[in-house]
């Protein structure tokens, strides 16, 4: 009965490889874009299906990449998507181009994984005319770098990579950003800082404000991936420099990085970096940098040591309370109520209450308001 049920599975698998496969092969060349669409779109499901079936992945592969350079857009684009579940198989395939005419004794000794021979394409696909294709790519591409290893990952897969930071579109360019951390992975941070970090500087001034703030999501693990000495020269200016931003979005998610930063790097390096040139900010003839400076100060003296916090951070937001613009002071209220339980009693009863006071009695209604919820939440605290 198990021959029986060897010879069943045998006969199904040869099926498979005969009568199927060729059908799915076929639809690559099918006179109907959509057709090939559909083929592309599910082409990963199908070489997970296959993968384990012997003599089959050399003519899926082959079809792929033939989906891969499609003359519709559509198509490409969907076959790109679907790039990395493909490479990830984990199947041994003959190279581009095999013939089998070579005298080889072990023909099987010349295959090589998928994954190595599909990132010879990874270049070409970096030049579709189709942004959407590059966008596509831009998503998976990195995926590749596990699959690759280190070697293979820097000669093959890096010079794309800085291709797509350098795109003309900035979706690529925020899809490229988004998924460094495999390729950092692989290749180690000091040559992800030699090789890529300079196309991520530029980024950081980008003129979509979108690009800025993906930049700035990564800057913590850049930080911790990179070290502080070579954190503190190339990416500190910048970090402050976003509490400047136009876009309010940028300000706030810039104020959140300091914060970050601190807890990584420890509230020494954040006196000496941080603080001195936050207090830049403050004196700015903007207000709205100025609020951003006291959000920022805020944030930083929340994860600070009370100590630190004290004697570094507290005698800036009380100074700001005499601001000639009331949303900064009532900023700095809002901001007293927030870290003021942090503090001793001496500390609350002697500095922070007296100056609370005097915006109670504010000319500003806003101000007043933010002041008198701040004393509210601190008498709580302190009884």
């Amino acid at each position: 009965a198990i021959d029986q049920h060897e010879e069943i599975i045998r006969g199904s698998t040869e099926s498979l490889v005969k009568r199927v496969l060729p059908l799915i092969v076929a639809t690559i060349d099918d006179r109907s874009w959509r057709v090939r669409y559909t083929a592309a779109s599910k082409f990963s499901h199908v070489v997970k299906a296959f993968a384990p079936l012997t003599g089959t992945m050399d003519a899926l592969v082959t079809a792929y990449e033939k989906l891969l350079q499609d003359p519709e857009a559509e198509v490409r684009t969907a076959a790109t998507h679907n790039f990395a579940e493909v490479a990830k198989t984990g199947a041994m395939v003959y190279p581009a181009g095999w013939t089998g005419a070579e005298e080889i004794t072990d023909e099987d000794s010349q295959r090589i994984p998928v994954a190595e021979r599909l990132v010879k394409r990874v270049m070409s696909l970096t030049e579709d005319e189709s942004e959407n294709v590059r966008a596509a790519l831009a998503m998976v591409a990195t995926e590749l770098a596990p699959e690759l290893g280190k070697d293979a990952t820097i000669t093959h897969l890096l010079p794309p990579m800085l291709s797509l930071l350098r795109d003309s579109v900035s979706e690529v360019r925020l899809n490229i950003i988004s998924s460094l951390s495999l390729l950092n992975d692989v290749i180690g941070a000091e040559l992800l800082a030699q090789s890529l970090l300079p196309a991520i500087l530029n980024l950081a001034e980008d003129g979509k404000w979108r690009i800025r703030m993906a930049v700035i999501a990564r800057i913590p693990l850049m930080a911790k991936q990179l070290g502080k000495e070579y954190f503190d020269d190339k990416l500190l200016s910048l970090c402050v420099g976003w509490l400047g931003d136009d876009i309010s979005s940028i300000r706030e998610a810039a104020a959140t990085n300091l914060k970050e930063l601190t807890l990584l790097l420890g509230a020494d390096w954040s006196v000496l970096n941080l603080v001195p040139r936050i207090n830049e900010v403050k004196t700015h003839s903007s207000y709205l940098r100025r609020m951003n400076a006291i959000h920022a100060f805020v944030l930083i003296a929340s994860v600070m040591d009370v100590d630190a916090a004290q004697l570094e951070v507290l005698p800036t937001l009380l100074d700001m309370a005499c601001d000639p613009v009331p949303n900064v002071r009532f900023n700095v209220a809002k901001g007293l109520g927030t870290i003021g339980h942090r503090f001793s009693r001496f500390v609350y009863e002697s500095q922070i209450l007296p100056v609370l006071d005097l915006l109670k009695d504010d000319s500003d209604r806003d101000v007043r308001y933010f002041a008198n919820q701040s004393c509210d939440a601190l008498i709580i605290s302190f009884g």
